[in-house]
C-alpha cells in the first residue's frame, strides 16, 4: 500500500514546479464577454490576467506597482516631493500673477454711430 505522505510530498514538488515555470515565463489569459439582445449589445467585459513574476513583468514593462502609493514607498516620496512641488508653483504664480481685484477689466469700448 502506498505511503500517502510521500505522494503528497510529489504532488506538492510537481506543483512547486509548475508555479516555478508558469512564473519564470508568464502566462495569459485573455477573454470577452459578450451580452446581447436582439443584437443590441447590452454588456461587454473585457478580461486580461497576466500571471508571472515581479522580476518577468518589470523585463516585459509592466511595473504598475513601483508608482502605487500604497505598495511603494518610492511612490510615497514621489508624491510628498509632487505635493511639494505644486505648492511652490502655485505660490510663485500668486507672485507672477496680477489679483483680479487689482486688475480691473477695462471698460467696454463705446461705438459712436451718427445718424443720417
Amino acid at each position: 500500500m502506498p505511503n500517502p505522505g510521500l505522494q503528497h510530498s510529489t504532488q506538492a514538488t510537481n506543483l512547486a514546479d509548475i508555479l516555478e515555470r508558469v512564473l519564470d515565463k508568464g502566462i495569459v489569459i485573455a477573454g470577452d464577454i459578450s451580452i446581447s439582445l436582439v443584437g443590441v449589445e447590452l454588456l461587454s467585459i473585457k478580461i486580461r490576467l497576466l500571471i508571472a513574476s515581479v522580476d518577468k513583468a518589470a523585463e516585459i514593462g509592466i511595473n504598475w506597482w513601483e508608482n502605487d502609493p500604497l505598495l511603494s514607498s518610492r511612490a510615497n516620496q514621489l508624491e510628498t516631493e509632487n505635493q511639494i512641488l505644486r505648492e511652490r508653483l502655485a505660490r510663485l504664480e500668486e507672485r507672477l500673477l496680477p489679483a483680479p481685484e487689482d486688475d480691473p477689466a477695462p471698460a467696454p469700448k463705446r461705438r459712436i454711430v451718427k445718424g443720417s
